[in-house]
């Protein structure tokens, strides 16, 4: 990947943007795509909407959220000890001993999440989020809170990493990098002519309530639509892969199957893939997506979806880690698709 994109991307992951706040990373996300695409427009929900070619007939929508999994300030003790609850499906045994920012209203305070030290009897089995206290180094409730609020949210303070210049780790993979796919998708695509009209849109709050993707898809009315998010990686220690399938860095995009996904464009996925010698992998997805796919299948007539994941190890961890290899291949797979595109397909699974 050239040295500007990655730089970009680790600006995305740098970027706080839990889930309800990301504001920051989406004019970040905006000033980017802006120049490679017609027009930029932006939403009630806080989507940013990247569009090209859009007097084309057939209209496909690429949704990467931008938004990353974080904990809420809950409680504040006489001590000026703060306590949390999850903003999305963070892990909270991977908090302990991290260093935070708590992102207050007027600025962001750096704190800790204590450790119950092994000499005292170390964290107790069924440990949960509720057990979690950060330690700004306030002396009482009184001092902390001139700084900050119940409701204020709170990433982990952490920097990404290149390693051995073949993968990225870091907090918030998920799905910064579906972001920066959506992103780099719409600026390869300025100099081609293709033949459908494309929505690049990096959505807000997949990891709550995936009202972004609902906005969007509502408010555009694709033809159809991509959610490019992440998914398990199996190819690390401790995992079952009886049961959870063998998913690896390096292996190429995920493409899902099952009952929400339509057949027809996964189809012209694995044409794309198979043209360019990308190797695919799948995964099942037999009932929901646990996607922004579930929302924009919903919307309007009713969209057909597909999902294409980037393989991610240590999902919802401070220390995330993909491919770059895979990112390149999944951009180049989308791109080789939608320029093959006539806009005269039939997404009918009827259709022969």
């Amino acid at each position: 990947m050239e040295k500007e994109r990655t730089m970009f991307l680790q600006e995305l992951l740098h970027t706080p943007s839990p889930s309800s706040m990301e504001m920051k990373i989406q004019k970040k996300w905006m000033k980017y795509v802006e120049p490679f695409v017609d027009e930029i427009r932006t939403d009630h929900a806080g989507n940013v909407i990247a569009v090209k070619n859009e007097d084309a007939d057939f209209h496909l929508l690429l949704a990467g959220h931008s938004d990353e999994v974080a904990f809420v300030v809950n409680r504040i003790d006489d001590n000026g000890f703060v306590f949390v609850d999850k903003m999305g499906g963070i892990n909270p045994t991977s908090a302990i001993g991290m260093k935070v920012e708590i992102l207050g209203q007027e600025k962001q305070v750096p704190g800790v999440i204590g450790v119950n030290a092994q000499h005292h009897g170390g964290m107790k089995g069924d440990f949960g989020v509720e057990d979690l206290f950060i330690d700004c180094g306030a002396k009482d409730q009184s001092e902390i809170e001139a700084d900050i609020q119940i409701g204020d949210l709170v990433v982990y303070r952490r920097q990404s990493e290149i390693l051995k210049n073949r993968y990225v780790s870091g907090r918030g993979l998920d799905n910064r990098t579906g972001a920066f796919i959506v992103a780099e998708v719409m600026r390869r695509l300025a100099d081609k002519d293709i033949r459908i009209g494309v929505y690049g849109v990096s959505t807000v709050n997949e990891e709550t309530n995936m009202g972004g993707a609902y906005f969007a898809a509502a408010g555009l009315q694709p033809d159809a639509a991509l959610a490019l998010d992440v998914t398990f990686a199996t190819d690390y220690p401790s995992v079952d892969k009886r049961k959870h399938g063998d998913i690896r860095l390096d292996g190429g995009p995920v493409l899902a199957k099952g009952a929400p996904i339509n057949r027809k464009l996964n189809q012209l996925l694995e044409k794309s893939a198979k043209k360019l010698a990308i190797d695919v992998q799948y995964e099942l997805t037999s009932r929901l997506t646990g996607t922004d796919a579930d929302r924009m299948r919903l919307t309007g007539k009713g969209v057909p979806i597909s999902l294409v994941s980037l393989p991610l190890r240590y999902m919802h961890s401070p220390v995330e880690t993909a491919s770059i290899q895979d990112i390149e291949e999944e951009i180049s797979l989308l791109i080789e698709m939608i320029t093959n595109m006539t806009g005269k397909e039939s997404l009918n699974p009827l259709d022969d």
